[in-house]
């Protein structure tokens, strides 16, 4: 193992959904540089989505290199690649990448929008009972899910599960192929839906009841532990000397509450991305028994700070404004995103009595029904693109707020939200965000939060940061944005009337799920 340099710097690679983001930063949280490059969903059905690893490995080694060489270029960060003391990762949730013996991809990672597996889904439920599946995998198993995945390979391909001598996440197979290391940890494990939370280990019943063998899943090490160091081979492709520590890494979400300094129990952590989330960190791993929000390991231990933590998710909600700009204004350029919120700063709240349900790909919490359609209610010839925009901005907020109800009945919710995420940039979306919860908002000024945690677990991993001293030190937020309490009591008259569309077209949604497959 390479020994730590005199003044060290952390690499923090953040494997999304759309690209990954790679991160240098000093030992006290400021980044000296950065990379990214992007890579394609792969969709081969309406209920696809798959990702070719082979891409994952070409994206990190491109944004590795802009990193380090965007470092190079300060003082501070100056022969950057023998700076490195330990790499960390973040990396999408709930993933399949199948491999063989050999450590070799075997076929196109299965990532977390895949829908193909709502029969897979259905039967797990049914054959563990509702309240019992709830218990063991903290919250309620949903389609993409590595649980379900593997049932449905189980079911409809065989031959190629049985080829799969090691399933992993997407984080644990890139790392796999940085160190030769085996590995993930609670975070990502409780994605799978085949960890218990409670004791931060594979279930024993879940791993049965998805079909794969026990021996082909992961040991489990905590998100800040050494997993390994960087082999000569991956060393050579990212540019970087060999020897380098590798810690664990975790799950985007947790990872990201690291990065944004949310790893207490004192607020609540929503980010706009491509889906909506809402995390709230908890010391206990209590469970919703009700099944619209989950309980998962966070990337912290429980003896450094909260070791669990509630989440509800909205699955289109940067999504859903990408649908709009693409599909429907066709805007192209940078500005587009800056040129839509200014058009729906021109539309009152409530925008003229249009209300969007964001239900694009389905719904999380608190509706978990993969078969959910998005709808524009209240649709008119006067209505024009001021009041669309404004719509589907309110109907991502509502989505979420909707969500955060589900995590209030659950347990307290708390009193401020840090915002982060694209959706944060916007000054307009910061005040629809505080009116609609009737909560302070303060955005999250750290770019990258989630590879900010992932070079914190790599500063923690070293020994060179108290983790969570550091989360709250690293961290940076702008001003407090406050609720104004007229707009609040018009977005609650909108909000029945978001609340309302589900339950009402419920039924229709089924029906048009049926034409969709058929």
């Amino acid at each position: 193992m390479s020994a730590t340099p005199v003044d060290p710097l952390l690499l923090g690679i953040d494997l999304g959904t759309s690209s990954v983001k790679v991160l240098l930063a000093t030992a006290r949280g400021k980044a000296v540089g950065r990379g990214t490059a992007e890579y394609p969903i792969l969709r081969t059905g309406p209920d696809r989505a798959e990702q070719d690893p082979e891409a994952w490995w070409r994206a990190i080694s491109t944004a590795t290199r802009a990193a380090v060489g965007m470092a190079d270029d300060l003082p501070v960060g100056r022969g950057a690649s023998t700076r490195i003391a330990a790499i960390g990762f973040s990396g999408q949730m709930h993933g399949t990448v199948l491999l063989s013996a050999a450590h070799r991809v075997i076929a196109p990672a299965i990532i977390w929008p895949d829908q193909r597996s709502a029969v897979e889904v259905a039967a797990l439920t049914e054959e563990l009972g509702c309240e019992r599946a709830i218990r063991l995998a903290g919250g309620p198993l949903a389609t993409g899910f590595q649980i379900a995945t593997l049932r449905w390979l189980r079911a409809h391909e065989p031959a190629l599960l049985d080829k799969a001598a090691v399933v992993l996440a997407p984080k644990d197979a890139i790392r796999l192929r940085m160190t030769g290391r085996v590995a993930s940890e609670p975070s990502d494990g409780s994605g799978t839906g085949m960890l218990d939370p409670a004791t931060r280990s594979w279930a024993p019943d879940l791993v049965a009841a998805s079909g794969l063998d026990a021996s082909r899943l992961p040991p489990i090490l905590e998100a800040a532990e050494v997993a390994g160091t960087l082999l000569p081979a991956a060393a050579e492709d990212l540019r970087l000397p060999a020897g380098i520590p590798v810690v664990t890494g975790g799950a985007d979400t947790p990872v990201g509450m690291v990065g944004a300094g949310v790893v207490t129990p004192d607020a609540l952590l929503l980010t706009i991305s491509t889906g909506g989330q809402l995390a709230v960190p908890a010391v206990t791993p209590e469970v919703d028994l009700t099944g619209r929000s989950h309980t998962f390991c966070a990337a912290l231990p429980p003896e450094s700070s909260a070791g669990w933590y509630r989440m509800a998710a909205s699955l289109s909600a940067g999504m859903a404004l990408a649908w709009l700009r693409d599909a429907v204004l066709g805007l192209q350029g940078a500005d587009a995103y800056d040129r839509m919120l200014g058009w729906a700063a021109n539309a009152p709240p409530g925008a003229r009595g249009l209300v969007f349900l964001p239900y694009l790909a389905g719904e999380r919490s608190p509706h978990m029904d993969p078969g959910a359609r998005g709808v524009l209610m209240g649709l008119t010839a006067a209505h024009g693109r001021n009041e669309l925009v404004r719509a589907v901005v309110e109907g991502i907020t509502l989505g979420c707020y909707d969500a955060s109800r589900a995590l209030e009945e659950a347990g307290r919710l708390p009193g401020s939200i840090v915002f982060a995420g694209g959706g944060s940039r916007s000054p307009l979306w910061q005040q629809i965000l505080a009116d609609i919860f009737d909560l302070p908002v303060r955005r999250l000024e750290t770019s990258e939060q989630a590879a900010l945690g992932a070079c914190l677990l790599a500063a923690a991993g070293s020994g060179l940061v108290d983790p969570t001293r550091a989360a709250a030190e690293w961290a940076s937020c702008g001003p407090v944005v406050e609720p104004d309490p007229a707009r609040h009591a018009a977005y609650q008259e909108v909000y029945g009337i978001f609340r309302d569309g589900y339950p009402t077209l419920r039924e229709a949604f089924r029906r048009l799920r049926h034409l969709d497959d058929s």
